[in-house]
């Protein structure tokens, strides 16, 4: 569910530079990356053997880079502000994502939407650029930076 509401989509256009909102905390539990493992064939240690990822730096498993990535559609609904008269919005994929901090099994990460641009493609049909920082509680630096782009059509 968005929490920010719905605002008029020149009241968004106006928002670019801005950051629109935070999502709430999610905790990334090892079940998560489990079934995560499972629907993508990556069984890695890493991120599946708690005892011999407790002999690597980390100590303990942590999610695929994957998964914390596709938490980023999750996170958005908290977060970003949804486009009033909007008949629908589109995934149209990312400019850029860097994995820069592993997240550890149990941890919990929120994301940070700033609209970077919003641009008119066609009549009807608004590009958005967002940057988006996945940060790690109580961590120094962030699990992931991204620049996602979606598509709404009005």
């Amino acid at each position: 569910m968005n929490t920010h509401g719905e605002i008029a989509l020149t009241e968004y256009r106006s928002r670019v530079g801005q950051v629109l909102g935070s999502s709430e905390w999610l905790e990334v539990s090892q079940r998560m990356i489990d079934q995560f493992a499972d629907v993508t064939g990556d069984h890695q240690f890493i991120h599946v053997d708690s005892h011999a990822a407790a002999r690597t730096p980390f100590g303990t498993t942590i999610a695929h880079g994957f998964l914390t990535l596709s938490l980023v559609s999750r996170m958005s609904f908290s977060a970003v502000p949804r486009i009033r008269d909007a008949r629908m919005s589109i995934n149209y994929g990312l400019n850029s994502v860097r994995f820069i901090t592993p997240v550890k099994s149990g941890a919990r990460v929120r994301g940070e939407f700033r609209l970077k641009g919003c641009t008119e493609r066609q009549p009807g049909q608004w590009q958005s650029a967002l940057e988006v920082c996945v940060a790690i509680e109580h961590a120094q630096k962030p699990a992931l930076v991204a620049e996602w782009l979606n598509v709404t059509v009005v």
